[in-house]
């Protein structure tokens, strides 16, 4: 094959355009307040299931929801190995932490509320849960939302992760002033197979550093 000044120009314009897509970076997601419930005692079960509590034979009420999550660098590669904390309030809208005593709502003994979980070689983590509720605070109304601690190598992210389609969304006082807002909130997805009484959700978390 004769190969002219075309060919030439032609695939290093293609080299140039791979080179540059590999040179994008993602948004990294918006941190977020930590809050005033992160769990003073942890709950000595803190599994993937927040939905049951070891020893104890009910079920938390509330919708059932299960939130499948990623974590990626900048580059988009899974972030391995990485710790998340997470923490809710019950679909009743009570947190169980000494801070919440004030709060009317009730406590769920069959609530776990909190857990601890590593990502695996592909970035991924994955649990089951009960939708949180909105609640009320002194600054203005809370939108439905999950805690989280991520901390990878060298990066350590407080954040939020929120529900698509909420009407509290466009008026939260932290969700409203976040940048970007979009990074926060998760995407819904189908049912899984195996669980098709509980809501499903997709949520990609971007760390700025690993």
């Amino acid at each position: 094959m004769l190969v002219t000044r075309r060919h030439l120009v032609v695939g290093a314009a293609a080299v140039a355009s791979v080179s540059a897509a590999k040179s994008q970076k993602l948004i990294p997601t918006a941190g977020q307040e930590m809050g005033p419930f992160y769990p003073v005692l942890r709950p000595a079960d803190h599994d993937a299931d927040l939905t049951r509590v070891k020893g104890r034979n009910g079920t938390a009420i509330g919708q059932p929801i299960n939130v499948i999550g990623r974590i990626v660098d900048l580059r988009g590669k899974p972030v391995r190995d990485a710790e998340v904390e997470f923490w809710q309030c019950n679909a009743a809208g009570r947190y169980d932490h000494p801070g919440d005593r004030a709060n009317p709502a009730a406590l769920d003994p069959n609530f776990q509320g909190f857990s601890r979980l590593a990502t695996g070689r592909d970035g991924q983590f994955k649990f089951r849960s009960v939708k949180p509720k909105d609640y009320n605070t002194p600054v203005g109304i809370r939108t439905p939302h999950i805690h989280f601690d991520i901390r990878g190598a060298s990066d350590r992210l407080i954040t939020q992760m929120y529900f698509p389609g909420e009407p509290l969304n466009d008026s939260d006082f932290l969700l409203k002033d976040a940048d970007p807002k979009e990074s926060l909130i998760a995407e819904a997805i189908d049912r899984l197979s195996g669980d098709p009484q509980a809501l499903a959700f997709r949520w990609t978390v971007v760390l700025g550093l690993v």
